[in-house]
């Protein structure tokens, strides 16, 4: 069975990447094939699953259920199989099979059609706070470091700001600046998961719920926070319930509550700038309620 790659996928890949993706989806196949020789492993449908920066193919390795993993180009294929082995399954999706020079991972396959998403808000905040929890390990070594990305925060968001025509009151800027020098002067040194949102925690069997597609990082688990936040933020109806996501999230994955505050307030920013850069437009407006009900 040869593996085919659904159009949509491969038409934003090439609009991105131009002939390099071209090339990428053309090779798809025969790198399959070779992959699942390599590993003995058996596709079960040539209908990919897909993100945006990799296909997913559902297979079969001796007798279990799994997903051959196809890593677009640029995407930090070592720093998800460091964070998947130190993980080890606890929390996360269990890597099985690696081969990082061709940006491919076989996994456990969880159930892609049920995630976090799917639950309440609350009670999903709950399980990603426990998740985060169950994550935050000793960060194994050669990975980015948080003190770094916290000081380039820290030292952009004001040019970045006066380059957009300063669209975000000044005091909050202000204040993401300053809180963003104070976090990177005291960064920790955990493993990390900096894309953790609901819909990247799908329901497994080992554990009914199971991160997947780490963007990983040595820091503080603190930083897991504000996707989580503004991900669903419009479930969330007013400044209070905002506060009570907050604290929700923080008492489940037993965090420092001033940290988590101070990085939801620094990604907001973050993101809000990053938003209108790139043209987006829902975005901005819920990193401003975020900003509203935590900022001062």
């Amino acid at each position: 069975m040869l593996a085919v790659v659904p159009r949509e996928f491969a038409d934003a890949l090439v609009r991105r990447s131009g002939d390099a993706g071209l090339r990428w989806v053309e090779a798809v196949p025969a790198r399959a094939e070779r992959l699942c020789h390599r590993w003995q492993v058996e596709l079960t449908s040539d209908a990919a699953l897909y993100g945006d920066n990799n296909l997913l193919l559902p297979a079969r390795h001796g007798g279990d259920a799994c997903m051959l993993k196809l890593c677009v180009p640029g995407h930090d294929t070592v720093a998800e199989v460091t964070a998947l082995l130190a993980w080890d399954g606890r929390g996360a999706v269990r890597l099985q099979e690696a081969s990082l020079g061709e940006g491919a991972l076989l996994l456990e396959q969880l159930d892609g059609g049920r995630s976090l998403s799917g639950l309440g808000l609350f009670d999903a905040a709950e399980i990603a706070g426990d998740l985060i929890r169950q994550l935050t390990i000793p960060a194994p070594p050669g990975l980015c470091q948080l003190r770094d990305m916290a000081t380039e925060i820290a030292q952009t968001l004001r040019p970045r700001q006066n380059a957009l025509d300063s669209p975000i009151p000044a005091r909050w800027v202000g204040q993401a600046t300053g809180l963003a020098a104070e976090l990177a002067a005291d960064a920790g040194a955990t493993l990390v998961h900096a894309d953790l949102h609901y819909g990247n925690i799908l329901a497994g069997t080992r554990q009914p719920w199971l991160a997947i597609d780490p963007k990983a990082i040595a820091g503080d688990p603190e930083l897991s926070v504000p996707e989580l936040m503004w991900t669903r933020l419009d479930e969330a109806e007013t400044a209070s319930d905002i506060r009570v996501l907050l604290a929700a999230i923080t008492h489940a994955a037993a965090l420092d509550p001033a940290k988590a505050r101070a990085w939801t307030i620094v990604r907001a920013v973050d993101y809000w700038l990053w938003g209108l850069d790139h043209g987006f437009t829902e975005d901005p407006v819920r990193c401003h309620r975020l900003l509203d009900a935590l900022a001062r």
